[in-house]
């Protein structure tokens, strides 16, 4: 298994930090403190360094430090035994600048896979209770992670999408209607949905046996969860449904079919999770979807993602606190980041996994301090 970590973080006026440099172990990494001092935003930092983007705020200039122009996160990383330099800034008003070994990116799409994580936070119950934008996120972040052929066919099946809508409220507005330009739009959205559409299938029957691996490890065992994919192009081609749909897509001037509709149904038993699932049954099945995602990339590419623990210990019962720290003590995973606002339970978790740590403390003050 081909080795990655993280040995230093920068932050400059991100988020309620003015200024902060960490330098990490490669193994186990804790952030404690009261709650609202700023642990988060540590591991938001490291998802900006993987993704481009914030984990919890996708609007840059709202995670820029108050009356502050700008932010910056920055890193020296360690990947397959070479060391890595990775700049993110962002300038209110400008666009947003990434450097790899100080080369700035011409796309910062070509960044993603480069650095992988997971993140497991109590946000994540959106993925149950959210609508079906939240879980397309979640599939198209997976599949982008290890497949950059993929996330260029999704940006540019979005970007014709996008047009095609214009077009729409063009012929609303104008009360015109031209056919054959409207049909051009409609091959390139075929053309990049089968593939999407395909990809997707795939790639949720490679994650679905992990997910219940994990769930069964986690729950006990004692439920029947389930996952499926869920497509409109499994009931007909899409040149077959934006035909069907043309008069609808007119009336409301967007398009109504096509992958950009796809969703996951989440079910216990034969009924959807976010109906009949209790606190622990849903929790247990977010934590085992994270987990089959860890899985999933160090499978496609050969690293073991970081993984970003946020506060998880505050929402799981004693047996699902056990069966998560059992998995750790497996050697299972690479380098972790948890946070927790209790020390002294932080220090006994360390102690029990028994793995090189170190235990960052937050103030009041946003003064971090090694314990």
């Amino acid at each position: 298994m081909k080795a990655l970590h993280i040995n230093t973080l920068k932050v400059v006026n991100f988020k309620n930090y003015s200024d902060g440099a960490l330098e990490f172990s490669d193994k186990i990494n804790c952030f404690v403190g009261n709650n609202g001092v700023g642990k988060t935003n540590l591991l938001d930092a490291i998802h900006y360094l993987s993704l481009t983007k914030s984990y919890f705020n996708p609007i840059d200039a709202q995670n820029v430090r108050h009356e502050a122009p700008f932010f910056v996160v920055e890193s020296d990383v360690v990947k397959n035994g070479q060391p890595e330099h990775i700049f993110l800034g962002v300038q209110k008003g400008q666009r947003k600048v990434l450097k790899r070994n100080q080369k700035e990116y011409s796309r910062l799409a070509e960044h993603i896979g480069f650095m992988p994580v997971v993140m497991i936070s109590p946000s994540d119950r959106d993925l149950i209770h959210e609508g079906s934008e939240t879980r397309r996120k979640f599939l198209d972040q997976l599949i982008s992670l290890t497949d950059a052929l993929y996330l260029a066919d999704l940006m540019q099946y979005n970007k014709v999408l996008s047009a095609r809508n214009a077009l729409l409220k063009h012929f609303a507005a104008t009360g015109n209607f031209d056919a054959e330009t409207l049909e051009i739009y409609n091959i390139q959205l075929t053309d990049k949905a089968a593939s999407i559409h395909q990809k997707r299938k795939e790639n949720i029957a490679v994650l679905l046996p992990q997910l219940l691996h994990y769930y069964t490890k986690i729950s006990g065992g004692k439920d029947a969860i389930g996952l499926q994919y869920s497509s409109q192009l499994d009931v007909a081609p899409l040149p077959e449904l934006l035909q069907q749909r043309l008069q609808k897509d007119r009336a409301l001037q967007y398009t109504t079919v096509g992958i950009h509709k796809d969703d996951l149904e989440i079910t216990l038993g034969e009924f959807p999770l976010k109906k009949m699932g209790s606190q622990g049954q849903q929790k247990s099945f977010l934590i085992a979807l994270k987990l089959a995602q860890f899985d999933f990339i160090r499978d496609k590419t050969g690293y073991k993602p970081i993984l970003l623990l946020d506060d998880i210990f505050d929402k799981l019962d004693e047996y699902r606190v056990a069966a998560l720290i059992a998995l750790v003590n497996e050697h299972h995973f690479g380098q972790i980041f948890i946070t927790d606002t209790h020390a002294d339970r932080t220090r006994d978790l360390v102690k029990t996994i028994n793995e090189d740590s170190k235990i960052f403390h937050i103030d009041e003050a946003n003064t971090i301090q090694t314990i």
